[in-house]
């Protein structure tokens, strides 16, 4: 059974950084994309970032794009996220997520939709306050 656990949230004051981890166990990641979503309180969940299997596709979302890098280890299976001038609207409980498909297209890291990706994370809280 494949598992992804996320660490690394808290509690941050705007402009600070925070640096998120996933680790997969039951699977490597090397043949599989990866993407980090986001949920606020009372708003849908949204894709953050995303990164191919094979690493030549990067995409973020326009509202973090600058400020936030995805970074892959396929030989330790794991994929970070690491935030800086991080932003109250910032503040959402950020998940981990595995592409459905080995060896998947480029294009289902570029339309960054949940539906394609399976399994999840179970969340960490990121929150951004003075």
């Amino acid at each position: 059974q494949v598992q992804l656990v996320e660490s690394g949230g808290g509690s941050v004051q705007p402009g600070g950084s925070l640096r998120l981890s996933c680790v997969a166990s039951g699977r490597t990641i090397h043949r599989y994309s990866m993407a980090w979503f986001r949920q606020a309180p009372g708003k849908e969940r949204e894709f953050v970032a995303g990164a191919s299997w094979n690493g030549e596709t990067i995409v973020y979302a326009a509202s973090v794009k600058g400020r936030f890098t995805i970074a892959r280890d396929n030989a330790e299976s794991t994929v970070s996220l690491q935030m800086n001038a991080l932003k109250p609207e910032d503040t959402a409980v950020y998940f981990c997520a595995m592409d459905r498909a080995r060896n998947g297209g480029r294009r289902r890291v570029e339309m960054g939709l949940e539906n394609d990706f399976d399994p999840w994370g179970q969340g960490t809280q990121v929150t951004v306050s003075s």
